[in-house]
């Protein structure tokens, strides 16, 4: 199993980047960034808050890091056209000498979509446009010139120069859905949902039946999921978060040793990468760090 860090998008960049260069120094495998600009809302109002742009983060991420993987969790195509994806993605696939993931999604933020004026069309449409848009940018990755005429996009005869550093460098898609299941088993090369085991397995099942209907076998796509993980000995909060539906079903509360059986739980569902989410480990950078650093001392090491 790998491990790999996300840091909140309001994270100063100093701790951001502090946290990188811990990541990397310390064998964790990756190092995911969301790709929004303000706090999410249920009523879709806008929340002031800081939200640092992970295309500015990526690149300073990739500077002062050596091995770990870098990537946005993940970019959506409602709000990026494919080609400038595409472009950003090779840049800093040598930037990082090889360490880019693209991740990509169709979008979904209501808020972000509506203060700036982009489209956010309804979810036929909106997966619609993913699919050519997943297309063109495994083409102009892979292809020396990319042709493309379709519903929401037109290229013409379009360059990819200099071409990655990777032999394929992976897009990772990001969804439960099972059209855009379908589109990730055909098309991509890691795929990624959220949940506890329980709600992660079922999610496993939508996306193993999707590829099953294009003839890939599922263990040929890496996979990978994340939870808010509740590192913690305190029953009365361990209850509290399992007692809600809307939190027990994206979160994995207890010790260490419950932790370890979860990521067993995972691997057994056929996940090779867990990502912690930095939301829970604390209020405070050190607390954060404290908690990270737990996982690498009292979690991975015993993780099979």
């Amino acid at each position: 199993m790998k491990f790999s860090v996300w840091p909140r998008p309001s994270r100063s960049t100093d701790e951001v980047l502090n946290l990188a260069r811990h990541a990397d120094a310390t064998g964790w495998f990756g190092f995911w960034f969301a790709d929004h600009y303000m706090p999410n809302t249920e009523t879709g109002e806008v929340e002031h808050g800081d939200v640092h742009e992970v295309w500015s983060i990526l690149p300073a991420v990739a500077a002062v890091t050596e091995s770990i993987r870098i990537g946005p969790l993940v970019a959506p195509t409602s709000v990026h056209h494919p080609a400038v994806l595409a472009n950003r993605a090779v840049t800093l696939d040598h930037v990082s000498d090889g360490r880019m993931v693209l991740g990509l999604g169709a979008g979904w933020q209501v808020n972000e979509h509506r203060a700036y004026g982009i489209e956010l069309e309804e979810p036929k449409v909106r997966v619609d446009r993913f699919e050519e848009a997943i297309q063109i940018v495994r083409s102009l990755l892979d292809e020396d010139r990319t042709t493309f005429d379709g519903t929401h996009y037109t290229i013409t005869d379009a360059p990819s120069d200099p071409s990655p550093v990777q032999e394929l460098l992976p897009i990772v898609v990001g969804t439960s859905g099972k059209r855009m299941c379908r589109i990730t088993a055909t098309h991509a090369q890691e795929w990624n949902t959220w949940g506890a085991p329980a709600e992660a397995g079922r999610k496993r099942g939508i996306f193993t039946d999707a590829c099953e209907r294009v003839d890939v076998d599922p263990a040929t796509i890496h996979s990978s999921t994340q939870a808010m993980f509740h590192l913690t000995d305190d029953a009365e909060r361990i209850a509290e978060i399992e007692n809600v539906d809307a939190t027990a079903a994206n979160s994995v509360a207890g010790s260490a040793e419950r932790i370890i059986d979860a990521v067993g739980e995972y691997a057994e569902l056929g996940f090779d990468e867990i990502i912690v989410p930095d939301f829970t480990l604390g209020s405070t950078e050190a607390e954060r760090r404290e908690g990270y650093d737990r996982w690498a001392a009292e979690i991975i090491p015993n993780c099979s």
